[in-house]
């Protein structure tokens, strides 16, 4: 099926729920600013744009099992989850609307906003100087994106923003982008724009081309170059002790490993799971075997599938695009 004709709305679905829900708490705010919104293949914010684009599988409760099936994951396939992306494309959407990045009270909070986006970026865990929202560290990756989790952080009804950032260099922001939004608050926007860029019923593509091409994005993974690394972890078969063969473990415990991965890096299911196969394939090649107790080779797994995603996912796509 095309994804023009899969007759989708955002009319009476949660997605219209929860998009009111962000007007409320955008004038429990205060600001006179209301978003549009219109479905799509992902979430983004054209540049200029004052509305944002959801993704078309939240519109149906069938989609989202397919997204799950084809991705191994929908996001924002939660309400929570789906609020927090609201609350990011608004701060974008409010950005284009009052140019906020062309002042130079932002630029000081924030930088430049004509800094390049970069699919990699190197993350600072320990830093306190951003705020923390959607996760993956994702304030850092850019000026834009900094500023659109500062505004989703206050904007979150109860988040105590001034406590939980209490003594970070990120409450200075904080405050700063308030002054900022308190003053535009009961204004009307500079700039008001109809466009819907990427729109469902324009696209002619087959569900099936769309989930082929966005699998292809992640691109193809470099070689293999981990086997000392297995061989720590685990061992070659000897001996009469009979021992539980890793890849084995690894496939048992897939699920979790996947989840504990993409929380840390950043990176989708998908491609963490791609890491994941390698990784057992390689290990059924080794034959090799499991030494140390379950829960201490899930850690140690874990984190090896950690370093082994980043490599292997070198130049690939982010998760995350604006």
């Amino acid at each position: 099926m095309r994804l023009c004709d899969l007759g989708l709305r955002i009319e009476g679905t949660a997605l219209e729920a929860r998009i009111e829900r962000l007007h409320a708490e955008l004038a429990a705010a205060g600001l006179r600013f209301r978003p549009y919104t219109w479905l799509s293949t992902d979430w983004f914010t054209p540049e200029g744009s004052t509305g944002f684009a959801i993704p078309f599988y939240l519109a149906h409760p069938r989609l989202v099992r397919l997204e799950h099936a084809q991705m191994l994951e929908a996001e924002g396939g939660t309400h929570e989850w789906c609020m927090r992306l609201l609350r990011h494309e608004a701060g974008h959407a409010f950005d284009n609307a009052f140019r906020l990045h062309r002042r130079a009270d932002w630029r000081a909070l924030f930088g430049r906003y004509t800094e390049p986006y970069r699919a990699d970026y190197v993350v600072k865990p320990e830093s306190r100087d951003y705020v923390h929202h959607l996760g993956y560290w994702y304030a850092q990756s850019h000026p834009a994106e900094d500023y659109a989790e500062s505004f989703a952080v206050w904007l979150t009804p109860a988040s105590r923003w001034r406590s939980a950032y209490a003594g970070w260099p990120a409450l200075k922001k904080m405050e700063g982008l308030e002054r900022i939004l308190l003053e535009l608050g009961g204004r009307r926007q500079l700039v008001s724009s109809r466009d819907r860029e990427g729109s469902l019923p324009t696209l002619r593509s087959t569900l099936r081309e769309h989930y082929r091409r966005k699998k292809a994005s992640y691109g193809r993974p470099v070689p293999w170059t981990h086997d000392e690394q297995l061989l720590r972890l685990f061992a070659e078969p000897g001996g009469r002790e009979r021992r539980e063969r890793a890849a084995n473990l690894l496939r048992k415990h897939r699920v979790e490993l996947r989840a504990r991965v993409s929380t840390l890096t950043g990176h989708s299911r998908y491609v963490v799971d791609q890491a994941l196969a390698t990784m057992i394939a390689r290990c059924r090649e080794l034959d090799l075997c499991c030494v140390r107790p379950s829960g201490e080779t899930r850690l140690l797994a874990a984190m090896l599938l950690t370093m082994i995603t980043f490599h292997l996912s070198r130049g690939r796509t982010s998760r995350f695009r604006r």
